[in-house]
C-alpha cells in the first residue's frame, strides 16, 4: 500500500478523518496477513515509510504505524503519506 492521505476537509472533522485511515491501514494489514505465505517464509513482514507534508520518507517499524498517523495529526498536518509492503519473513535458525 503506498498512498497519500489528506488531512484536511471542510466536511468531516479531523479526529474522524485519523479514525478512517487508521481503520483503512488495519484492514490492509489484516487483509495481508490472510494471503498465503510462500514455502520458504516463517511470517509476513511489513516494510513501512511514512512522511508529512511531502517530505522525504522516513522508515518507520511496524509498531510506529499509529504514531506516525498520530503524530500528522498533532502538527496539523496537510497530507500524510504512508508505504506498507508486506514480505516475506524468516526466523533465525540456530543449528
Amino acid at each position: 500500500m503506498k498512498k497519500t492521505f489528506k488531512l484536511e476537509d471542510g466536511k468531516r472533522h479531523p479526529d474522524r478523518i485519523i479514525e478512517a485511515i487508521k481503520h483503512e491501514v488495519r484492514k490492509y494489514i489484516k487483509r495481508e496477513k490472510k494471503k498465503a505465505l510462500p514455502q520458504e517464509a516463517d511470517f509476513w513482514k511489513f516494510e513501512c515509510k511514512s512522511s508529512i507534508n511531502n517530505e522525504e520518507p522516513k522508515t518507520i517499524a511496524y509498531s510506529e504505524i499509529t504514531k506516525a498517523i498520530d503524530e500528522a495529526s498533532i502538527q496539523k498536518a496537510e497530507t500524510l503519506y504512508l508505504e506498507i509492503i508486506a514480505t516475506e519473513g524468516f526466523k533465525n535458525k540456530e543449528e
